[in-house]
């Protein structure tokens, strides 16, 4: 009997190592420093000489610490460490009344109809992403480089109203490429706690290219600002956020507000987008039968109508199984406010709470057949409990992603559009190594092969 096809994942580490070898590690690539017990375990402590940290798996501790009590749990300062010079003061570390102000402020912008009115942008990026890749027709291709210019386009087109061709659009993209690569998610203030004098050891160029992505955003809100001030600027995101006041203060962003969430939109929905679609269009490669039903889903009911994407059914659950095996962001951390007892033990105040959707998402005792990839999981009894229990790829709760919804809808139309045209396959190529960056991304890109569809090109 053959054995199943499992989607590669990183290969656990060994149960025992020092302190000083996780560190290294950890700084090295997050998911492979962990042990094979975490994916069966309900919770785990890990202890270090200044701090403890306690990961969760079980559904209702979760439920406490991201639906029942998120203020008692808040953003833990020691992950916002690494991230400060790019976000500063984003709705991505803040806490408290800083946090629910910054909230209200930004999610009107993603409700439902505003999604409706931001279709017609995603449309033509995602066009234009499928005619950039006619270059690559009948050979290999490195698909993240791909699907990270289409996602910064979408970004660029339905907050701005710019393409990714522009040049303070493109300036920055090619900056945060490679910001992206050199910033790891934890810095070493994560472990140990540093005075506020003491220098963060950002790797080099990292801090560097975070001051010079802010002056280019700063540069795109402040045009933004004088376009509303003389009453023509376009209505797009951008101009949705800034001219919406605080319904509690009355207040509305500054531009240097703005910047900060400017930045954190383009890390979360730039940066995460891409990580799912290349992950997604990888495993169409690795699961010909399921890119096949994409594809004449797609060639059936796509087009350039907002109540489409209601119809792609079959890509929906594609790229939801996608987001469950790769997980942008495979790990999210909070802190302990009040004395709890978990499981039994006592986790203090100052512990670090460590919510992982890499080891949530396939853990053993939740799911059936947690390393496989089963877009039709989600129609049987234990997908659709495991949905609501066990699934966060945008976290859970009121911290949960404002921009889900938009990135579910992006998700689905690019990767609809692009299998419509092309058929994806594998290439020679070792298979690609999961690690983590900024997201979950592949060690050395996801290379695959391009193939035109012949009733596409009719269509």
């Amino acid at each position: 009997m053959t054995a199943p096809i499992l989607p590669p994942k990183p290969k656990a580490r060994a149960e025992k190592v020092t302190l000083r070898q996780y560190v290294r590690l950890f700084r090295e690539d997050i998911l492979s420093a962990q042990p094979a017990k975490l994916y069966r375990a309900w919770m785990a402590e890990f202890r270090t000489p200044f701090f403890r940290s306690f990961l969760i798996n079980q559904p209702d501790l979760l439920k406490t610490v991201l639906k029942e009590r998120p203020d008692d749990f808040p953003k833990s300062g020691r992950i916002s460490e690494g991230l400060r010079p790019l976000l500063g003061q984003s709705v991505f570390l803040t806490n408290g009344d800083t946090w629910k102000r910054q909230r209200r402020i930004i999610d009107p912008a993603f409700e439902g109809g505003r999604l409706r009115e931001t279709f017609p942008a995603m449309w033509e990026a995602s066009q234009a992403a499928v005619k950039r890749l006619e270059a690559f027709e009948g050979g290999e291709v490195e698909i993240e480089e791909h699907t990270s210019h289409a996602a910064a386009d979408v970004i660029f087109r339905t907050l701005f109203s710019i393409p990714i061709e522009h040049e303070i659009a493109a300036e920055v993209f090619h900056e945060f490429r490679a910001y992206q690569r050199s910033q790891p998610i934890l810095n070493v203030a994560a472990f140990i706690p540093l005075p506020r004098w003491m220098p963060r050891f950002f790797r080099s160029g990292t801090r560097a290219s975070a001051a010079k992505i802010r002056g280019l955003i700063t540069q795109l809100t402040s045009k933004r600002m004088a376009e509303i001030e003389a009453g023509s600027a376009p209505d797009d995101l951008a101009t949705k956020i800034m001219t919406t006041s605080d319904p509690v203060t009355g207040e509305r962003f500054s531009t240097e507000e703005m910047v900060d969430q400017v930045a954190i939109f383009f890390l979360a929905g730039h940066e995460t987008s891409a990580s799912a679609l290349a992950w997604t269009l990888y495993l169409m490669a690795q699961f010909p039968e399921w890119q096949d039903k994409v594809a004449q889903e797609a060639a059936i009911g796509l087009s350039n109508d907002f109540s489409a994407v209601s119809k792609l059914r079959i890509a929906r659950d594609v790229f939801r199984e996608a987001l469950r095996l790769y997980p942008p962001v495979p790990m999210m951390v909070r802190e302990n406010t009040c004395p709890e007892k978990f499981r039994e033990r006592d986790v203090n105040v100052g512990s670090q709470i460590v919510l992982s959707p890499w080891h949530l998402h396939r853990h053993e005792r939740l799911w059936d057949n947690p390393d496989g990839f089963d877009p039709a999981r989600f129609g049987t009894e234990n997908g659709k409990s495991c949905l609501r229990d066990a699934y966060m790829p945008f976290s859970a709760g009121s911290r949960v992603c404002t921009g889900a919804g938009f990135a579910m809808v992006e998700g689905v139309l690019i990767l609809s559009m692009i299998l419509r045209r092309y058929r994806v396959t594998l290439t020679n190529r070792p298979a690609p190594e999961p690690v983590a960056h900024l997201t979950v991304r592949a060690k050395d890109g996801i290379w695959l092969r391009l193939e035109p569809r012949d009733a596409a090109r009719n269509g």
